[in-house]
């Protein structure tokens, strides 16, 4: 995937929205010392490029009734490329499924999923985890506490060069 150069004032931006996708063209502009037209289109230029993916609003799972989150480790039968498609495609359409990663390792699928309660846990398990073509292995650890959430990325430590070894 190529990388696509930018400069302070594209990371300063980025920084904002990552934080507030919220303001307004004219309060991003002021933050980050650019009148409003300019800031507009490096924000379309980044979105145009890919970097700006989508802007979302976050929610407290629990303040909805989400109160259990279980990070679940999935083993499949093989590893086919059509097991593969087949588990991945599953678990889009999933909505418990916040997270889904192919992995290295023990497992070959790390899954973060958040439910109501155990009740909802054992349904999404049984009734839907576990009749998905290809899975042989399932195993479940509940987060008893959050510790550290962060949704923005590590800008200053991605911009800058990394050191040579």
């Amino acid at each position: 995937m190529p990388q696509i150069n930018l400069d302070a004032i594209d990371m300063r931006i980025l920084a904002e929205i990552q934080e507030d996708a919220s303001l307004t063209n004219v309060e991003l502009a002021a933050r980050v010392g650019l009148s409003a037209s300019p800031c507009l289109a490096r924000v379309r230029t980044l979105e145009e490029a890919g970097v700006i993916t989508r802007r979302v609003a976050l929610l407290d799972p629990v303040m909805l009734g989400a109160n259990v989150s279980v990070f679940i480790q999935v083993t499949l039968e093989k590893q086919t490329e059509t097991l593969l498609e087949v588990f991945e495609a599953a678990m889009a359409r999933l909505p418990e499924v916040m997270e889904c990663y192919l992995m290295t390792g023990d497992s070959d699928y790390l899954l973060r999923v958040v439910v109501r309660d155990t009740v909802a846990l054992q349904h999404f398990i049984v009734d839907r985890l576990s009749k998905t073509r290809g899975v042989a292995n399932i195993r479940s650890s509940f987060a008893l506490k959050q510790v550290k959430y962060k949704t923005a990325l590590p800008l200053e430590d991605l911009a800058s060069p990394q050191p040579r070894r």
